[in-house]
């Protein structure tokens, strides 16, 4: 990361008064409703965004798009996974060069299952991954607690780990898995070359390769190659269907036909056998069709929105800020300033009722006190704003706090 410092960011800039998490805690539930009402209606009412969140999105909006999904609504709907379920599966294994794909009801249940049948195939139930993936933070400790696997990390720093330090790690692994990008951390992935060292330590190592793709789709600006490059790197492939295809939910594994139809055993075992899915697989068409062939232009974008925020603050004379990383390596990046993340929420707010932009949404409270972290999201809508439109929005925002 690259600070944007001319001062100490703990010095008058900081708001340590209670403005943030604090504030939050001492609300009761009844304002905190109200809070939470209003931030959507400002922002659902706004004209001029960066994107349109999930969350803002109405029941009809939604059932909207499934009717453009590239499939005939004449057929008779899936049942236990065939009809469009199993031509979403075709899709996916064909755009990421695999023999086979399996659909799962979300991606948490599709990642356990796949570091559940490598422990099973390899004989080890170590992961090797780093601690602030997706399965260390946000899936209730799943991997020991259910499947019995533990886990080692490379690096326990905020970024990517090397193939050196995966080559070093003093005990034995059974697989590797690398998410791509690595989301906490910034969205952050590693350099072609690098990936390619990663994957060949592993192999050293006599382990298998996971990667947790839920982002993968917009990865290929970054690394220059083909989904199905990419994916052959890996002897498995996760895919989220919502993250960044504007699904609805729903996710794929993807890898050999002996694995995957492995997978489809355990599917079954915990629970992730749909009587009927087509919604799910119908946005997910949609998705594929409209949103993958955008999202180079999306990754291109974040990078004009990054450099026109870091004017926009610099222009301001703020003493500290970070965006991160500098260059966006996705079109979704990180956004940190000195202040409490209520004030900077109803700054965003407030901006969006008064003059119809949306240019943040909410904001994190983070560590030393007085940071805040946003994460901001570059897609279809943002393409027709110009830096004048991004400085007049940070101008505004700047102006509420």
């Amino acid at each position: 990361m690259t600070d944007h410092t001319t001062g100490d960011a703990a010095d008058g800039w900081a708001d340590g008064s209670g403005q943030g998490a604090g504030q939050s805690a001492a609300n009761g539930p009844d304002e905190e409703t109200e809070r939470t009402e209003r931030q959507l209606a400002a922002w659902r009412g706004a004209g001029r965004v960066l994107t349109r969140a999930a969350h803002e999105m109405t029941v009809r909006e939604l059932l909207a798009d499934l009717p453009q999904a590239p499939y005939d609504l004449d057929e008779p709907a899936d049942v236990y996974g065939d009809g469009v379920v199993a031509e979403l599966e075709r899709r996916v294994a064909d755009l990421l060069g695999t023999e086979d794909a399996a659909f799962f009801p979300t991606g948490t249940m599709a990642q356990q299952i796949a570091l559940r049948c490598w422990a099973g195939r390899t004989g080890s139930p170590v992961v090797a991954l780093h601690p602030l993936s997706h399965p260390e933070r946000w899936e209730g400790g799943a991997l020991s607690a259910v499947s019995g696997l533990r886990t080692v990390h490379p690096t326990t720093e905020p970024r990517q780990p090397t193939g050196d330090e995966v080559a070093a790690l003093p005990e034995p692994f059974g697989t590797l898995m690398v998410e791509l990008p690595l989301r906490d951390a910034g969205f952050l992935l590693p350099t072609w070359e690098e990936l390619e060292e990663l994957v060949d330590a592993a192999r050293e190592r006599d382990a298998v390769v996971h990667f947790d793709g839920a982002r993968l789709w917009e990865s290929t600006a970054h690394f220059g190659r083909p989904l199905a490059e990419v994916a052959a790197l890996a002897d498995s492939v996760y895919v989220s269907f919502y993250k960044s295809l504007g699904g609805l939910s729903g996710a794929c594994l993807a890898g050999t036909r002996s694995f995957v139809e492995e997978t489809r055993v355990w599917r079954h075992r915990y629970g992730g056998q749909v009587f009927r899915q087509f919604p799910q697989a119908l946005a997910a068409l949609a998705g594929l069709d409209r949103e993958l062939p955008r999202l180079p232009s999306y990754v291109d974008r974040a990078k004009v929105v990054a450099e026109a925020l870091r004017e926009g603050f610099a222009g301001a004379g703020l003493p500290w800020f970070r965006i991160h990383p500098e260059a966006p390596h996705t079109h979704q990046f990180q956004v940190w300033l000195p202040y409490g993340a209520d004030r900077l929420t109803e700054a965003g707010v407030r901006l969006a009722e008064e003059t119809g932009t949306v240019l943040f949404r909410r904001w994190t409270d983070q560590s030393p006190p007085g940071l805040s972290m946003t994460e901001l999201e570059i897609t279809e809508p943002a393409l027709t704003w110009t830096r004048d439109d991004i400085a007049t929005a940070v101008k505004g925002f700047l102006e509420r706090l």
